[in-house]
């Protein structure tokens, strides 16, 4: 099987080491960058030495140049994609649009790996799901999503994981199993799109509030509530937005918000416990190095909620945090004082 991996991230670079290093299926895989000099640096030292150190590339991946114009020196997209079984769009979710609109009329399965909500566009409601984008830009593709609790590092060590691959198209969903379950990375197939992308979405948001939650040294009584609690909100969102309860039970639900929120390998965590010492958003984003998508994707989830008339006060609380309207203490009262209630999620 041909598969070409479109950015060069912690997760695109960990997602191809691991299909390369598959020892029952002998890929072919590409690893595709827009930056020259980084697949330069790739292709001389057989390691991703920004993103993933000390992870050697095997032989069976090659590095090539993402471009699009033959002038440049660079191989355009077409010749880039000739003859692949499957296309993995490794960008964050500012570059998803982009990226779709480049591979239209693509005739293979295309997938994506980011989560997260589309910065809310001026004169729009709210910002979209990946899914939402590619039906907007790109309809006519086989797509969808690779998603589930994973954190880069453990996939490219080939440590033990399970994802799953989400869309409403079987042959999408049988390629993605194809190209990447193996002896230590299992890949579960789920047609529940909506629920998968919602589940990647919002648990970064939660993972920022538990972050903080754990930096103000709340307790584990506090931990456990606020992951439960999350969850609920989780899932009355997804719900509403199209998806189903049981999705939310599983590995791109429960699973990734466990852990996200929880562990230290989390970039959206580790700005929860940044502003719980008092850092600055700025100053606990240039720390990282990384996108942490809950920073960028938390009010378009909370403008979304407000839309369907699904209440998120922990997600509400962490919008006030990143915008500078509460601070950390005043969150957490926030929280805690609101009025009694039933315990209940949707049916």
């Amino acid at each position: 099987m041909k598969i070409v991996v479109l950015g060069a991230g912690a997760w695109g670079t960990a997602l191809a080491v691991s299909a390369a290093a598959n020892p029952l299926a002998q890929h072919t895989v590409t690893l595709a960058a827009r930056d020259a000099h980084q697949v330069q640096a790739l292709q001389q030292h057989r390691e991703n030495t920004r993103y993933l150190p000390g992870i050697a590339l095997p032989p069976r991946l090659t590095v090539d140049v993402l471009g699009e114009v033959e002038a440049s020196g660079v191989r355009p997209m077409k010749s880039l994609l000739e003859g692949a079984d499957l296309v993995i769009v490794a960008t964050p979710m500012a570059g998803l649009r982009g990226m779709l609109s480049t591979l239209r009329g693509c005739s293979v399965p295309v997938a994506w790996l980011c989560k997260g909500f589309e910065a809310t566009k001026a004169g729009a409601p709210f910002g979209l799901l990946a899914h939402e984008i590619q039906a907007e830009v790109a309809p006519e593709l086989k797509a969808g999503i690779l998603s589930g609790p994973s954190f880069a590092q453990e996939v490219a060590r080939g440590q033990p994981t399970a994802l799953v691959a989400a869309s409403a198209d079987a042959d999408v969903r049988e390629a993605l199993v194809a190209a990447f379950h193996s002896p230590m990375l299992r890949v579960y197939a789920n047609d529940d799109i909506a629920g998968v992308e919602v589940g990647g979405a919002v648990k970064n948001v939660l993972a920022i509030a538990t972050g903080l939650c754990d930096g103000l040294n709340l307790g584990l009584n506090a931990r456990a509530a606020l992951i439960t609690r999350g969850l609920a909100e989780m899932t009355r969102l997804g719900v509403a937005l199209g998806g189903k309860t049981d999705t939310f039970m599983g590995l791109s639900g429960l699973g990734d918000l466990v852990l996200t929120a929880t562990g230290d390998l989390s970039r959206n965590r580790q700005v929860g416990l940044a502003l719980a010492k008092g850092q600055t958003l700025t100053e606990a984003v240039a720390a990282l190095g990384h996108v942490a998508e809950g920073v960028y994707s938390a009010r378009t989830v909370v403008q979304r909620a407000a839309v369907v008339g699904v209440e998120m006060p922990i997600a509400q609380a962490v919008v006030g945090l990143l915008d500078g309207r509460l601070q950390a203490a005043q969150a957490v009262a926030l929280l805690m004082g609101r009025g009694p209630t039933a315990e209940s999620v949707p049916a």
